[in-house]
């Protein structure tokens, strides 16, 4: 069986475009892959965290990944901190990366420009991630398309190990959904849709109440044509809320273009506002269930203990690769 990992940041609330982009296909894929879903508190702390609040967001994504459907049965969840691997094979991958790689990283230039000072580990953070995913043998990745890069780098730094040291890791491979990849955000639809906007009305959480899903995307930039028609070139807008509807729904874009025919975007963003807070209200009744039981914590105790057994292998092939360590008599 092929093995599958994933990890999303426990920072700010998570968003609908962190949903379609990534979280919606574990649901199915747990079933056919072994999967590993990751909490990856390390990469947080690249900037500035409250310590508490972030421990708030550990458990409230871990509720999230299971209230979407994720079956601990099938897959294993877990925080990274809680698997020291990780930060282990991290270093070890540092020291295969090289500094010029790293500063071409375009998340490393947006988050650093125009600061005064950043943190070392705002520039390591891809090695780490590449540690996150060749420590299981990781064979598929599904991720953003903001992602590719990092993953690009990733299948470098495996390659460049095993040609160096000893042939250990799995190079893995990227999957990226056809449609609704990219979520874009409602107030500029020429931009991505993310928790860090300041503007709240640009996107939506999986946690928004049905009135604020409603209100978002009743306030959704389109344009002045009255036209729904999936054009990304000139109805990026209308595209968006297209390939969101489309998505969550299961019809397909075609047939809503014909649904929508002559109707205008009132009744279009409506029935959008719908189908998005029918496919979040079950999703938030779970999570608050879960958030308030000792279940999720033994859910994240016994997904540790499986990530830990199976990173700790990999741990000692990279050691014992690079020569770390004492021979033993």
């Amino acid at each position: 069986m092929k093995t599958i990992f994933s990890g999303i940041q426990p920072t700010g609330s998570v968003t609908l475009g962190n949903y379609i982009g990534a979280m919606k296909q574990f649901v199915d894929l747990q079933h056919d892959y072994d999967c590993y879903f990751c909490i990856v508190d390390q990469h947080a702390i690249t900037v500035p965290q409250d310590r508490l609040q972030l421990r708030k967001s550990i458990r409230s994504l871990a509720a999230l990944y299971l209230a979407i459907g994720i079956d601990p049965e099938k897959a294993t969840l877990f925080v990274q901190s809680e698997v020291p691997a990780h930060a282990q094979a991290g270093w070890m991958l540092q020291c295969v990366a090289y500094i010029g790689e790293l500063e071409r990283m375009t998340q490393f230039k947006d988050k650093s420009t125009g600061k005064e000072a950043v943190s070392a580990g705002l520039l390591t953070y891809p090695p780490l991630m590449a540690a996150d995913i060749l420590l299981y043998k990781t064979d598929i990745v599904p991720v953003g398309e903001d992602q590719k890069q990092h993953l690009e780098l990733t299948r470098d730094l495996a390659e460049r190990f095993n040609k160096k040291y000893n042939d250990i890791f799995t190079i893995p491979e990227v999957s990226i959904p056809k449609v609704g990849a990219r979520v874009m955000s409602l107030a500029d639809p020429l931009k991505k849709m993310s928790k860090s906007d300041p503007n709240l009305k640009s996107f939506i959480t999986l946690l928004d109440e049905p009135k604020t899903i409603e209100k978002k995307i009743k306030s959704a930039v389109t344009d002045s044509e009255g036209i729904v028609k999936f054009d990304k070139e000139n109805k990026p807008g209308v595209s968006n809320l297209l390939s969101i509807y489309s998505i969550l729904s299961g019809e397909s874009i075609d047939d809503l273009e014909k649904k929508y025919e002559g109707k205008g975007y009132g009744d279009f963003k409506s029935d959008t506002a719908a189908s998005v807070i029918e496919v979040l209200k079950p999703i938030q009744d779970k999570y608050h269930a879960l958030l308030e039981s000792e279940e999720l914590d033994h859910i994240l105790d016994r997904g540790a203990e499986r990530a830990n057994a199976a990173a700790n292998k990999m741990i000692k092939k990279m050691e014992n690769a690079m020569g770390l360590g004492r021979k033993r008599r």
